[in-house]
């Protein structure tokens, strides 16, 4: 299970599955989510546990839903809305 929180610094934890060997996933996501989020995040951390991994479309939009709730993540938004019609 991908677990993940945010402090109140915007540091978030992101959990990858050891297991199931999403490090290297895991890594390259992180410069992905700090360019997208760059005036909203200050730090993000990798935790080793179990489970799996979102797609990076979904962990950015669960980060944006807490952080910046109105910020528009271009096209991830346009292909969610248009699946949504």
């Amino acid at each position: 299970m991908f677990l993940w929180s945010v402090t109140p610094t915007h540091k978030i934890e992101v959990k990858y599955c050891k297991k199931c060997r999403w490090l290297m996933r895991a890594i390259v996501d992180d410069p992905r989510l700090l360019s997208t989020f760059e005036n909203e995040l200050d730090e993000v951390s990798l935790l080793s546990g179990e489970g799996g991994f979102p797609e990076i479309t979904e962990l950015k939009q669960l980060v944006r839903d807490v952080i910046p709730p109105d910020k528009d993540l271009g096209s991830i938004d346009r292909k969610t809305n248009k699946s949504v019609s």
